[in-house]
């Protein structure tokens, strides 16, 4: 696929061009079908249509009476008590009434439902309205749904109030798109598991157990391939099995330019077409991504706040489009609690931030792409473009929470 890339500076291309560049590559994996229980988080893969009215019958909204509204002045003979999920026996006619619990269905002859509490026994077998006028307190039948109506459309993330209409509409087994399988290699001699006490110049591989979670929580299926040396061969390995085993490939480190920056070569070996291997964003810039017969390849840098957003802003979009849906991060505006100067770049900088009760905005303290503590407390970045030096307190800045 023929992408056109317009390069910024050095090589880099601007952000939005990344995004729409990865978005336009995505391809919609297969459908499947599922058990109901089964399909919190999982995007629908066809319209739902009802096949039935919802409610089904004319129904009781309350308990109460129900009777003819021009009799509620006159004391009401009581014909049957009309439980949920039972036909009416008998007719209302003048005069008379069926005390009806929620959910009953309406019997012939009346209009509407007097609520209990406003209603009186005169006799054992009669009843007296006692308010000054009563709403109909009816649920018609259609009023909410019509059979043959669409109740869910295909892209939609399955959420807890999903549940309930794919099950009014009958849907036992939904059709959603099956949900991508994503390899996660980490890259770097200097690494080691975390159960590990790192040696003299190693640190603990913190990455790779971070896209995990990443991946788990964008309602995709990871696979761990652990540790790769920065050893061509043992790089070309794990990325030759990730590919075959998986939809998309995630590889942490070795994407800059030093010399044991393996990654972007052994990719193409492996039939990756890059699309991109640079972008103007901070942190973030050496990140690769590209297109092969049987999947897609992220390269993300090495440094854990630099993967984590570009996880979050780039690679989690482009599972929920392989899923087909459009991923849509919530933003709000707040104001800025404090000064934010940044030195004047040709890459957008985003910055870590959290939000007090009164909506303002706190920019974290931020050491750079490897402090990776700098993420705790936040609620989300706050982007600072090309070419600014940043904001003043007080300034209104649009926050795109996480």
């Amino acid at each position: 696929m023929n992408i056109g890339i317009t390069f910024w500076n050095n090589g880099m291309i601007r952000f939005d061009e990344a995004l729409s560049t990865v978005l336009a590559s995505a391809r919609l994996l297969a459908p499947e079908k599922i058990d109901l229980q089964d399909s919190l988080g999982r995007i629908l893969a066809e319209d739902v249509v009802s096949d039935i009215d919802m409610p089904p019958f004319d129904k009781s909204a309350m308990d109460g009476y129900a009777c003819r509204k021009a009799d509620i002045g006159t004391p009401l003979e009581i014909l049957e008590i009309i439980p949920a999920g039972k036909s009416p026996q008998l007719a209302v006619g003048k005069n008379q009434c069926a005390k009806i619990m929620t959910g009953a269905a309406i019997p012939e002859g009346a209009d509407c439902v007097v609520m209990v509490e406003h209603t009186r026994l005169d006799e054992a077998d009669r009843v007296r309205f006692t308010a000054e006028e009563t709403n109909t307190n009816i649920c018609f039948k259609g009023e909410d749904i019509r059979a043959g109506q669409i109740v869910l459309r295909r892209s939609c993330r399955i959420r807890p109030q999903h549940i309930a209409v794919l099950a009014t509409a009958g849907k036992a087994r939904p059709l959603v798109s099956r949900r991508p399988r994503v390899g996660i290699i980490a890259t770097g001699d200097e690494l080691v598991e975390p159960a590990q006490t790192p040696p003299p110049f190693s640190i603990r591989n913190s990455n790779s157990y971070q896209l995990y979670a990443q991946v788990v929580a964008a309602d995709s299926l990871p696979t761990y391939y652990g540790i790769a040396g920065d050893h061509e061969q043992e790089i070309d390995g794990r990325l030759r099995q990730a590919l075959r085993e998986n939809d998309v490939v995630l590889l942490s480190g070795g994407v800059s330019m030093g010399d044991f920056d393996l990654t972007p070569a052994i990719m193409t070996r492996n039939g990756i077409d890059i699309k991109f291997d640079a972008i103007a964003i901070k942190p973030g810039k050496p990140t690769h991504f590209g297109v092969g017969t049987g999947g897609y390849c992220f390269g993300l840098p090495g440094n854990p706040v630099s993967t984590f957003l570009q996880f979050e802003i780039l690679v989690k979009p482009f599972l929920y489009k392989l899923m087909g849906h459009d991923l849509r991060p919530y933003r709000s505006q707040a104001i800025l609690e404090r000064d934010l100067p940044v030195k004047l770049s040709d890459r957008e900088s985003w910055i870590p931030v959290s939000l007090t009760p009164d909506n303002r905005a706190v920019p974290l303290h931020y050491h750079g792409s490897a402090h990776i503590n700098a993420l705790d407390c936040a609620d989300g970045f706050i982007v600072v473009p090309i070419g600014s030096q940043g904001f003043t307190r007080g300034t209104q800045v649009d926050v795109r929470h996480l």
